[in-house]
């Protein structure tokens, strides 16, 4: 596991992002800003242009607190809050160990990732 920071609106939170290829790719680029949108409210959601390599995705639930990355739309993603849903296409890359509550009154944010 690698320790992540991500810093919005004046918080830090922490991540540990795996060793999986998607997880990698991200942090090959980071520093990483990225304009992340409050979606279904239930997570926080960055669509790159490109696909990014997701050789592990598969059909499965998440955790609140979990960050994958969903192949069909190259989305990138922080699940706040568990709905039960399960998806397809899923790339698990990390998990929050930071309090996520406040996730659910935030709107569109920019976000930066660090290692």
């Amino acid at each position: 596991m690698t320790k992540v920071t991500i810093n919005f609106n004046n918080q830090e939170l922490e991540a540990d992002f795996n060793s999986s290829d998607t997880a990698k790719s991200l942090m090959d680029r980071f520093p990483l800003k990225l304009n992340m949108m409050n979606l279904y409210s239930r997570e926080m959601t960055y669509r790159f242009k490109e696909a990014l390599p997701a050789r592990k995705a598969k059909t499965g639930g998440y955790e609140a607190g979990d960050i994958g990355y969903w192949k069909p739309r190259h989305s990138f993603v922080i699940f706040y809050k568990q709905t039960g849903e399960v998806i397809g296409d899923l790339q698990i890359v990390g998990h929050i160990t930071s309090d996520i509550s406040g996730f659910s009154s935030l709107g569109d944010t920019e976000m930066t990732f660090n290692k």
